[in-house]
């Protein structure tokens, strides 16, 4: 009873721990008090954390009465940008909201392609204002560039006279190119000639006027003035003569005419345009003009003039013009008609005009300084400062810019207060002034780019002749001026050229005066040639041989442009002319051209020479057939035969044209007699009568072939002959060696085409009187000799060549 109790009790038991526990069989885990409180405050904090800075800003604005639902609706309107958005999509059969929308995207669309327009003109006018400032900055640069070295100092990029990025070439000579070539031409001759030469600058300025252009008659004219000095010595630098004494005075003088005479022009022209105020009557003269300009001029308006009245015009004025003008008689007249009080000023005028050169001059300027420094110094008369600033060069640095206004007055004012005598010698001054112009004020100052007439106006008239057709040249306008005012300063022998023609266009030499330049006119006169040489090369001839003086690192420069032309257009005969079939030359346009110190012999072999450089030998043979060296033509045919002898002729190929070239110098030469090695004639004939084998053989004409193949006799027949022929194969030259293995090859395929024609029966007979065994018989011995010649010659057959002769020779067995 008990026992069963018990055990009723712990089934009862299990059953409960069976419930409590679940069916899964888990882990049992035992944790401490103060492990469930640690876990506890971990998920306390994973729960608090999230919302924290919520409940902190709510507990931070609601302290300060903000009304948070409010500002919550406030904040979710605010948009920080206005974008499109996309429409609301609709359906077809709506058509007021398909409309709208329609428009409202047609709208979209012009707003977002006006903003784009917008940004693409904001962004080049960006980078256009952003170039405009890099280019001011360059000219800046460019001007500044003066410091020397012990080299020369190239201004630009250093390159071959050949490298110059060629300009558009027109189809034809335009007006301009096309008056100016025949001047030069007729130059040219008449100086070839022995005749008494033109002066080419008055035949080129004649030409000008044809024009009809102000501007550029104005640098003509200018150029004119200029070059109207005392011959330069032959044997001295035109640069360093040219800072000489007596030259710096003549040039000063040559520009200060010039510009009085255009001022004393430009004048009169004013006066035409205004005769009613101008009232200048029939009085003629340069008193009655000036007095007319000053009338119109200052309109009378004679405000702070001093020194009294002349002819109803303030005497000052009348004076400076005068001055301005170049008549110093004229000045002194108005002095002395108004009785001025300046009596120094009146003795000094007439000094000037009576005694030019006197001593008594240079006291005279100085009790004039001493006067303009104690009285007219603070003067309220614009005109009598100048007046009494030129006559005594009172204070050079004023450039009196109330009167002097135009770079013209500016530049006439700065050459006045030059002296160049006995007693004083501003040639300094003179240099100071030429570097003012060029390189502290430069391109920019003078705004060259679109007055390049006024730019070319100040260096030429300061004698900077180098600067101011370097300029030109880089002047699509006025290059073509810019060029011939450079070939007629180099006749003149005024033009300062480099050492070399690889040079840039304007150079220094650290040698030459300060700031002296040097013109590369080779490389001016190739840029100006290459827009026209290849449809006018007679042209481009002539402008080559202006350059016949100036010396390039092996040959004249002359010689070296004639090589560029002559393989740009490849005119040999136009411009040497041709050898006949009699050997005489006939004429080619060079020959005009040439002198005792210039053959065209030598000119046609320098051609000659850098074709073959360039690998053109083909051209080169002409080259050298006209040069007359028969050494170099057939050096040359001797290097080609070889390469195409073996090859079968197709049209247009070098295969096709060489054989009628090589059968023209050889009937020649034969009649005029070879001029070269004994060996040289030798290797060609060889390879001449080798060129008509070749020829027989791929026509398959193989009798003529083996004849002709006899004649030539560089191959043995029979055994007996193998020994001899091998020593002779020692005499010839590698050209004939290198191509005997594709003649014994030939051979050999002649033989067994024979063989097998032979013997069945579809040959002639070839000797009447043989059986057929016997004409194989004799077709085997050759190929036997054949193939004996080819193993016992020293020289290396190339590829298989041994190998197939013998297994030509076994299938004749």
């Amino acid at each position: 009873m008990d026992t069963s109790d018990f055990s009723e009790l712990l089934q009862e038991a299990e059953k409960l721990t069976t419930t409590i526990e679940g069916v899964t069989e888990l882990p049992k885990v035992e944790r401490s008090l103060r492990q469930v409180l640690e876990d506890s405050h971990d998920l306390y904090a994973r729960v608090a954390q999230s919302g924290t800075q919520d409940v902190q800003a709510n507990l931070l604005l609601g302290s300060q009465g903000v009304d948070l639902p409010r500002i919550v609706q406030k904040l979710e309107n605010i948009s920080t940008k206005r974008s499109f958005e996309p429409l609301k999509p609709t359906y077809d059969t709506d058509v007021e909201s398909y409309l709208e929308n329609h428009l409202q995207n047609i709208v979209v669309g012009l707003v977002e392609e006006e903003f784009q327009r917008c940004a693409e003109s904001a962004k080049k006018t960006g980078w256009d204002s952003q170039k405009s400032e890099w280019t001011q900055e360059r000219m800046k640069i460019i001007n500044a560039m003066t410091t020397s070295s012990q080299d020369l100092l190239y201004i630009g990029n250093h390159s071959s006279v050949f490298m110059e990025p060629r300009p558009s070439i027109s189809n034809k000579l335009g007006y301009e190119e096309s008056i100016f070539a025949p001047k030069l031409l007729e130059y040219i001759k008449t100086g070839i000639q022995g005749v008494k030469v033109a002066n080419i600058f008055n035949e080129f300025e004649t030409t000008v006027k044809l024009l009809k252009d102000s501007k550029i008659s104005d640098m003509w004219e200018i150029m004119s003035y200029m070059t109207q000095i005392p011959p330069l010595p032959l044997n001295e630098c035109p640069l360093a003569a040219r800072y000489s004494k007596p030259i710096v005075q003549v040039l000063i003088s040559q520009a200060t005419r010039y510009l009085e005479d255009r001022y004393k022009t430009y004048m009169t022209n004013i006066i035409n345009e205004n005769l009613a105020e101008a009232r200048r009557g029939g009085v003629p003269g340069t008193y009655s003009l000036v007095r007319s300009y000053v009338g119109i001029r200052l309109k009378g308006d004679y405000l702070g003039l001093q020194g009294g009245m002349v002819d109803d015009r303030p005497i000052w004025p009348v004076v400076y013009y005068c001055l301005r003008c170049g008549d110093t008689s004229a000045a002194l007249y108005c002095l002395k008609k108004a009785g001025s009080e300046a009596q120094d000023v009146i003795k000094l005028l007439e000094t000037r005009i009576k005694t030019p050169d006197s001593k008594e001059i240079s006291k005279l300027e100085s009790n004039l300084q001493s006067e303009y420094s104690s009285l007219t110094h603070n003067s309220t008369d614009p005109f009598q400062r100048i007046v009494y600033d030129i006559l005594c060069c009172g204070n050079t640095l004023d450039e009196h810019s109330e009167v002097a206004k135009t770079a013209d007055d500016y530049l006439w004012l700065k050459l006045s207060y030059l002296r160049i005598n006995a007693e004083r010698d501003d040639t300094e001054i003179y240099k100071n002034l030429q570097s003012t112009i060029l390189e502290k004020y430069g391109e920019v100052h003078y705004n060259a780019v679109e007055q390049p007439h006024v730019y070319f106006q100040v260096l030429a008239l300061t004698g900077q002749f180098e600067a101011a057709l370097e300029f030109l040249g880089r002047i699509t306008r006025y290059q073509i001026h810019g060029v011939h005012i450079a070939i007629a300063l180099n006749e003149l022998h005024m033009l300062a050229l480099p050492r070399l023609p690889s040079a840039p266009l304007l150079s220094i030499d650290p040698a030459d005066p300060k700031p002296g330049r040097r013109l590369n006119i080779s490389r001016l006169i190739l840029m100006y040639v290459q827009k026209f040489e290849l449809v006018a090369p007679k042209e481009a001839v002539q402008y080559y041989y202006m350059l016949r003086n100036v010396e390039n690192e092996k040959e004249k420069m002359f010689i070296t442009c004639i090589i560029d032309l002559a393989m740009e257009t490849r005119q040999y005969e136009m411009l040497f002319g041709k050898i006949q079939r009699s050997g005489l030359r006939s004429i080619g346009y060079l020959d005009q051209f040439m002198s005792n110190d210039m053959k065209i012999e030598d000119v046609a072999a320098a051609v000659g020479r850098a074709l073959v450089q360039k690998g053109l030998f083909e051209d080169a043979i002409d080259l050298f057939d006209l040069a007359n060296n028969h050494e170099e033509v057939l050096k040359l045919f001797c290097t080609l035969l070889p390469q195409i002898v073996a090859l079968q002729s197709t049209e247009a190929s070098l295969r096709q044209r060489l054989p009628v070239k090589v059968n023209e110098i050889a009937s020649r030469y034969s009649i005029t007699g070879y001029n070269c090695s004994a060996s040289m004639k030798s290797s060609f004939i060889i390879l001449k009568d080798l060129l008509t084998f070749f020829d027989q053989y791929h026509a398959k004409q193989y009798p003529q072939a083996l004849q002709t193949l006899e004649e030539i006799g560089i191959i043995p027949l029979l055994q007996k002959e193998v020994e001899s022929k091998v020593k002779a194969f020692e005499r010839y030259s590698l050209e004939v060696s290198t191509i005997i293995s594709d003649v014994v090859l030939a051979k050999i395929n002649i033989l067994f085409a024979e063989y097998q024609s032979i013997k069945s029966n579809q040959h002639r007979m070839q000797y009447q009187g043989h059986s057929q065994e016997s004409q194989l018989d004799y077709l085997r011995q050759q190929a036997q000799a054949l193939t004996s010649f080819a193993g016992m010659l020293p020289y290396h057959m190339p590829g298989d060549t041994n190998s197939r002769l013998v297994q030509m020779e076994i299938l004749m067995h």
